[in-house]
């Protein structure tokens, strides 16, 4: 499995002329996942050697605008240069709790109509993750009013007795999310290879000795 790391965006707070905010690029196996992505990300990808139209995965670690403000557009952009087809598996998305409702009124109020299909997939902070003063429930965003052709997902809580929640597990690698603490709550991405068995003729070797 070859992985290749590209940064887009390494800014805090605000963009600048020679500098993006947070944005970071995993190209595995001809797809493009995405951590974070500020504004600017959009330009980033135009200078890089990497085609936006691949990103199949959007992680985001914390709702600071400087690392998500960029997502609305950038999926527009990606419906633009996009044909429809109802049979594509959907971009998931990955955030802390109230992504959802971020992308869905940014994409209703700016009347924009997404010609592929996503998923939103929440994570529910724990209050230990920010100061107490800073820790919001989103719990209840737009409650009863998300139409049904909303962005599906899925809410994920912290297991009892663990201290990761499982996003991607496919044959080669494992996907969690972990706690950190920030001002706001937040999230780390782990990615983790699986053991590959290697190829060795066990039984040859004893007949060897």
């Amino acid at each position: 499995m070859s992985l290749e790391i590209t940064f887009l965006g390494t800014g805090s707070a605000y963009p600048s002329p020679a500098r993006g905010a947070s944005a970071l690029v995993l190209r595995r196996e001809g797809q493009c996942w995405l951590f974070d992505c500020g504004e600017g990300t959009q330009t980033q990808l135009m200078r890089s050697h990497l085609r936006a139209a691949r990103i199949t995965k959007i992680f985001i670690t914390h709702l600071h605008g400087d690392h998500f403000f960029g997502l609305p557009g950038l999926l527009c952009t990606l419906s633009l240069q996009s044909n429809p087809d109802p049979s594509k598996p959907p971009v998931d998305i990955y955030g802390p709790l109230g992504l959802r409702s971020f992308l869905w009124r940014s994409l209703e109020l700016s009347h924009s109509q997404l010609l592929f299909p996503y998923a939103v997939h929440e994570l529910v902070p724990t209050r230990d993750q920010c100061p107490a003063e800073e820790f919001k429930d989103f719990s209840g965003l737009d409650r009863g009013e998300e139409p049904p052709q909303g962005p599906p997902g899925r809410v994920l809580h912290l297991d009892p007795g663990e201290d990761s929640y499982l996003l991607v597990e496919d044959e080669q690698l494992v996907v969690r999310a972990f706690r950190l603490f920030h001002r706001v709550p937040s999230f780390g991405f782990v990615l983790e290879e699986k053991p590959r068995p290697g190829k060795l003729n066990a039984q040859k070797l004893k007949d060897l000795g």
